[in-house]
């Protein structure tokens, strides 16, 4: 069975918006390398359609080795407005969470998925999260969307962390 795995990156202040201007300096080496080594079990990305048109603008253009598993992997756009999709990509424009509970019951990789955004609302009440890792960046943001606001209140246990040199910590969750 395959596993639904929501990944990212918070600032101390619980922002969540924006992370390739302020998280991206702390996304360096051994980051890169734990990123790079996470997405060994991941088969399918799956976005929502604003995550996939902002990716979808920059990413293909961007090479290295986590990069090129990235735009390597097969995606799984969210979205009720967009009529095609490409950079390796599957349209569900239907019922997202029927989709996604008939993927993960195959044998295959997992799902992954970046950010806490709206989707998850209904990936939480279908059941479908199997973990949330949560890279805490030290850095203050002052202004964005934080974590879990489009989702509403959330019970999560902690299952495990992981301490960079940096000051970044990766929490993992499990919904309740």
């Amino acid at each position: 069975m395959r596993r639904l795995i929501v990944s990212s990156f918070v600032s101390l202040d619980g922002v969540i918006e924006g992370p390739m201007t302020w998280a991206s300096p702390f996304f360096v080496g051994e980051n890169v390398d734990h990123a790079l080594q996470a997405l060994s079990n991941v088969e399918f990305f799956l976005l929502g359609r604003a995550t996939y048109e902002m990716f979808f603008a920059r990413w293909p253009e961007i090479k290295g080795p986590y990069m090129d598993r990235i735009n390597g992997l097969k995606k799984l756009v969210a979205s009720t407005t967009l009529k095609t999709v490409s950079w390796n990509a599957t349209l569900i424009n239907g019922d997202v969470a029927e989709a996604l509970a008939a993927l993960k019951r195959q044998p295959g990789g997992d799902i992954l998925k970046y950010g806490v955004s709206q989707l998850d609302r209904t990936l939480l009440s279908a059941g479908l999260v199997d973990e949330y890792h949560l890279s805490i960046v030290p850095t203050w943001v002052g202004h964005g969307k934080r974590a879990f606001d489009d989702v509403g209140p959330i019970n999560l246990d902690l299952v495990g962390t992981h301490r960079f040199d940096n000051g970044v910590v990766t929490l993992i969750y499990v919904p309740r």
